[in-house]
């Protein structure tokens, strides 16, 4: 009996190798959604009705907002909903659909309509408009000059210890809004609060990511129920007992639903810039172009802040791909087709950064469905009239969580950086932006006004804040934080690295972006070519004592027979 009879040699199985290009087409699971601790950048494997009413989260997220400014200059609120939602498509399309973005209605450029039009004026709103278009120009100009020079040398304008406070004062500016609107109902405030709270962190699936949505709707239906209470008209508002502390929904609001119709176009000839050239005043041009392009300054950089927020949210580098050109270009491109048909300016919102912060879903595919929805509610006055109707202080309750998380997201990226406050420039820098970024916001003008001649250019806190941490970080030396542009070359994608195998018996072919990951290869091949070498040679051995041991067994037999 031989030795090894009982040993089986078993064929290794044939492994056959995916191209990397295939792998995208294989089936993927759907994820867990019981516990969205780790955030999602594919939607779609969340569905089409989960991203819908995503996207009415970010609706409602940016409308209040959307709206005022419109109503507060005399624009036409539909004319600003087709456009909103335009100028959102228009900048996914530029920045190659990467950035989960959405643009509303700029306050920065309030002051540059007042100047033009005080009062609202219909024959002079046209002419404010122009001189929107022309600060769109500035972006675009802008953006080619930043695509020539490179974002190495912008990049290095913009440390953590600048962006961190940035995104640190763009919630806290915006905290003044929310508590004036919860200021008109705080126990509708409050009620909000808890709902979206409750959602974030007891909800369980869906209910987690969509918590802005399931607040409102809540609120809202209590608001409902409270009108069964005695109540009395103060100032337009249904108010509990009459007092005005407590009021719930605006009787104009409730008014205009019944009147407005189901559909209507959302443009006008008379509100665009066509309709000035037609009885031309040069004298007003150079007014408007004088007035608002100034402005382009402030809302350049507050636009680069809230790009690095939505970075620093979604743990990628937006400013480096798919580039601050590109966003910048967006965004000028967005502004300069709202004022051409009668609508403000665009700008990207902060109010939608902190939706992606609650909901943890960062595909932009979700913030293009707000877009297509914003753009069908302009055709239809009575559902736009529906969602004004919503009572400020419900907006204020979820804005109040949305503005603190935008605040704390800059907070993280000072910590996730590890920047040292031991070092006294970082100390300077950082009360600096927020100093003069909240500051002046709550200031008597709420902002700097500039004379220069009869024309004042007004800088917001932000802007002026930001302007000055960046003025400041270029001319203070002993930086402690430099931009890594080492592996700018293999490092221009957010995407994980593709490794593709082009032939599986020939591991020399391998090729791979990083060149770590060549050296990590290289040593691997090594390692398998010298375990190979040394499985073979006990093969070699293995087969040799088997030959051997078959001899003597023979030769017994034969001394045996004899």
């Amino acid at each position: 009996m031989h030795l090894f009879s009982n040993i089986r040699f078993r064929r290794r199985p044939k492994v056959d190798i995916v191209d990397s290009d295939e792998i995208d087409d294989l089936p993927k699971s759907k994820p867990d959604i019981s516990n969205n601790s780790e955030p999602i950048y594919d939607a779609r494997q969340l569905g089409i009705v989960r991203m819908i009413i995503l996207g009415f989260q970010h609706l409602f997220a940016m409308f209040g907002a959307t709206v005022l400014v419109p109503t507060l200059t005399g624009l036409n609120v539909s004319t600003t909903l087709l456009f909103t939602g335009l100028g959102t498509l228009l900048f996914h399309l530029v920045s190659q659909r990467k950035i989960p973005a959405f643009l509303g209605s700029s306050f920065s450029f309030l002051s540059g309509y007042f100047s033009i039009a005080p009062h609202g004026e219909k024959e002079l709103l046209p002419y404010a408009c122009f001189g929107v278009l022309c600060a769109g120009v500035i972006y675009i100009i802008l953006a080619i000059i930043i695509k020539f020079c490179g974002i190495k040398r912008i990049m290095k304008f913009f440390p953590p210890i600048v962006t961190g406070p940035i995104i640190i004062a763009i919630g806290l500016t915006l905290s003044q809004s929310a508590i004036n609107n919860c200021s008109k109902n705080w126990l509708l405030a409050v009620i909000a609060v808890i709902f979206i709270i409750s959602c974030n962190i007891w909800g369980k699936g869906l209910i987690r990511i969509i918590p802005g949505v399931i607040s409102i709707t809540l609120t809202v239906a209590i608001a409902a129920l409270l009108t069964l209470l005695p109540t009395k008209d103060v100032d337009g508002f249904i108010c509990i007992n009459g007092n005005e502390n407590f009021r719930l929904f605006s009787t104009s609001n409730l008014k205009s639903i019944i009147d407005v119709n189901w559909v209507g176009l959302p443009i006008k000839k008379d509100s665009t810039i066509l309709y000035v050239f037609e009885h031309p005043d040069a004298s007003k041009f150079l007014t408007a172009f004088i007035t608002i392009v100034p402005i382009s300054i402030a809302t350049i950089v507050e636009h680069i802040g809230d790009i690095s927020a939505i970075s620093s949210t979604c743990n990628r580098n937006y400013l480096a791909n798919p580039g601050l050109h590109r966003t910048i270009m967006g965004d000028g491109l967005a502004t300069i087709l709202a004022s051409i048909f009668g609508a403000p300016a665009n700008t990207t919102y902060g109010e939608n950064t902190g939706v992606l912060t609650i909901s943890k879903v960062f595909d932009p595919l979700v913030l293009q469905i707000a877009a297509f929805i914003a753009i069908l509610l302009s055709f239809s006055p009575k559902i736009a009239a529906c969602i004004s109707s919503i009572p400020n202080s419900v907006v204020g309750g979820v804005s109040l969580v949305l503005y603190g998380m935008i605040s704390a997201v800059g907070v993280r990226n000072i910590v996730e950086n590890k920047i040292q406050f031991r070092n006294t420039r970082n100390i300077i820098l950082a009360g600096l932006i927020l100093i003069l970024s909240i500051g002046i916001t709550y200031s008597d003008k709420s902002a700097i006004i500039i004379p220069i001649g009869s024309v004042e250019i007004s800088l917001s806190g932000l802007a002026t804040g930001s302007l000055v941490g960046i003025i400041v970080n270029a001319i203070l030396p002993g930086k402690d934080y430099i931009f890594n542009d080492e592996n700018d070359e293999n490092e221009k994608s957010n995407e994980p690295v593709e490794v593709k195998i082009e032939d599986s018996k020939d591991l020399s072919n391998i090729t791979i972006n990083a060149n770590d990951s060549k050296e990590e290869i290289n040593s691997e091949e090594e390692n398998n070519s010298e375990e190979n070498n040394t499985s073979m040679g006990s093969t070699t051995n293995m087969e040799t004592s088997m030959d051997s041991s078959e001899t003597v067994d023979d030769s017994e037999e034969n001394s045996k027979n004899k």
